[in-house]
């Protein structure tokens, strides 16, 4: 083999140092990973006892999903008060002793925001709907009169993410019905004006109320959003009507004006880190066309990082796979950020299920595929996320009868596509029956989603004991990753390589391939790997396999 091309982080190398650009960052979706209290829902003492669990793993922090007062018509993701936990995750003394322990770990704690919209039960909005058209109130959200005789129709005809329209009309107080406000969600999570001057001075407040409490930065939801078209006109998308969840309206979302909220927020965490030295971060969801308009989030003065969705969303396909990484390569990292790479998270099916070909379920395809994928994703230049539990190889769960679903996203559409409770079952800790540790005491509520049988297979006490699982590839992965130098800084040299492969070395000698097909080939060194997905004889890489190889001599 010989090196072709290399791409990097180019000229900009003086943050090479910042503890953000190589994280390995663990998402809690605090409701699922354990229970303390014996409700059935996980709170956020739970995740506290579950901190050596993951400092054991290797990771370098946690994102915690919202924990806020949230009638919870979206599992936290409408907001009703932004500076507070709600009473069924625990109270602001339990989050500050989760930080100071999380901190003692050496591990650093992110919050989920959601800036584009909050809860209908929200003090801000509850005001609006009291107040008349044209008030203050109404100001800080989106409402307009509708359309036609009487103004029965919406004011255009944009539809919500969630499926269904992204217009509601309220009853005015006076019992007439009256203005629409909008939603690109759901009904119960309006928008937020952010043309209005008194939202950004509230979120403001709102990130100073936790930086003060000592968290160390913000996953932020929805951030190419915030900002729609002044006019409100009607989107030129002809099929946004039969879409949901990843319509891009391009009068909803990634508008200029965003971009100067990030350069603010980027200041605010910055003040912060000139009092203490500790560097904040900010990472954005952000989801858009391309690559190159991706990297504009991440400028030096805007958001430090966000997560890049193509590679979860790639086929399982080398070409695929290189293409978007070396496009992500090119685009983001040469702002002088590092990509965020993503595999999992609590939108998305899980890789063991998503990798796996219809009528191969029992043959372990989708799982050695993963396997191979976490190995590839903890050797690329950057900073990856890891969602509970894809360290335990779990799949989705598919089956859940429709009683027990409560994605708004089946609420809204009566449709099973694209629902996301199956990846936010909560997790199996020990034993051979439901609740499997999730919850305390044998009193204890059933957990709030119903966890299979199967699970089992795949509790953390089995995953412990034995060295052939998910858990300790990806903790040989990060116990690697952190004491390699080779898989410092941020360049990456693709190597040739057969059909089906992807190969490509980190700094002066740690290569990484990655065999797509199912059957085997040549392995691009001569000797042992240093790690694998799976079993690797010497000089052969077997398919659907990943492996490191430390070695200056490389077969050709």
């Amino acid at each position: 083999m010989k090196l072709s091309e290399q791409v990097g982080d180019g000229p900009i190398q003086t943050t090479a140092r910042r503890w953000w650009r190589d994280a390995v960052i663990y998402q809690v979706y605090v409701r699922s990973f354990l229970d303390s209290t014996g409700d059935g829902i996980g709170d956020l003492a739970g995740v506290r006892a579950g901190l050596l669990y993951l400092k054991k793993l290797g990771v370098d922090g946690i994102w915690l999903s919202p924990f806020y007062p949230s009638p919870q018509h979206d599992h936290g993701y409408d907001v009703a008060d932004y500076c507070d936990v709600d009473g069924v995750f625990g109270d602001l003394t339990e989050f500050s002793l989760l930080v100071t322990d999380a901190h003692r770990l050496g591990m650093k704690v992110l919050l989920d925001i959601v800036p584009n919209h909050c809860s209908s039960e929200h003090p801000w909005f509850t005001e609006a709907l009291a107040s008349g058209p044209g008030s203050r109130a109404r100001e800080r959200f989106h409402f307009a009169d509708g359309r036609g005789a009487g103004g029965v129709e919406p004011p255009n005809n944009w539809h919500a993410m969630f499926g269904g329209p992204a217009w509601t009309r309220i009853i005015e107080a006076d019992g007439s019905p009256g203005q629409w406000y909008l939603h690109m969600f759901t009904p119960e999570q309006p928008d937020l004006n952010w043309r209005n001057a008194e939202v950004g001075v509230h979120f403001d407040e709102v990130l100073r109320f936790w930086l003060d409490r000592g968290v160390d930065g913000f996953r932020i939801d929805v951030a190419a959003g915030l900002f729609k078209h002044r006019d409100l006109p009607d989107s030129p998308d002809p099929g946004a009507d039969a879409r949901t969840r990843d319509s891009v309206n391009p009068l909803a979302w990634n508008q200029p004006e965003v971009h100067d909220v990030w350069r603010h927020w980027r200041s605010v965490c910055e003040e912060y880190t000139a009092r203490d030295g500790r560097e904040r971060l900010l990472v954005g969801e952000v989801s858009v066309p391309s690559a190159r308009e991706h990297a504009m989030y991440v400028r030096p003065d805007e958001l430090h990082q966000a997560f890049f969705f193509d590679l979860l969303g790639a086929p399982w396909d080398a070409d695929a796979f290189h293409k978007v990484i070396a496009e992500a390569m090119q685009d983001i990292a040469g702002t002088g950020s590092t990509v965020t790479w993503v595999l999992n998270n609590h939108d998305q099916v899980r890789t063991v299920t998503r990798y796996g070909e219809s009528g191969t379920e029992k043959s372990g395809l989708g799982a050695a595929r993963a396997r191979a994928a976490a190995l590839l994703m903890l050797a690329l230049p950057g900073a990856a996320y890891i969602y509970q539990g894809e360290e335990l190889g779990l799949p989705e769960v598919v089956d859940l009868p429709d009683h027990v679903l409560t994605d708004p996203i089946f609420r809204r559409t009566g449709s099973r596509a694209r629902i996301r409770d199956g990846c936010r079952v909560p997790l199996p800790w020990s034993g051979h029956a439901s609740p499997f540790g999730f919850t305390s005491g044998s009193g204890g509520a059933k957990p709030w989603l119903p966890q299979p049988g199967w699970f089992a297979e795949h509790a953390t006490d089995r995953a412990l004991a034995d060295t052939r699982s998910f858990w300790h590839l990806y903790r040989d992965g990060l116990q690697l990753r952190s004491g390699l130098p080779q898989l410092g800084g941020g360049t990456l040299q693709w190597l040739e390589a057969p059909p089906g492969v992807m190969a490509f070395i980190r700094g002066d000698g740690l290569i990484c391939a990655v065999n797509f097909n199912t059957a085997p080939v040549p392995a691009p060194v001569s000797g042992s790997p240093v790690l694998s997905s799976g079993p690797c004889p010497a000089g052969v890489l077997p398919g659907s396999t990943a492996a490191w190889w430390i070695s200056s001599h490389r077969t050709t």
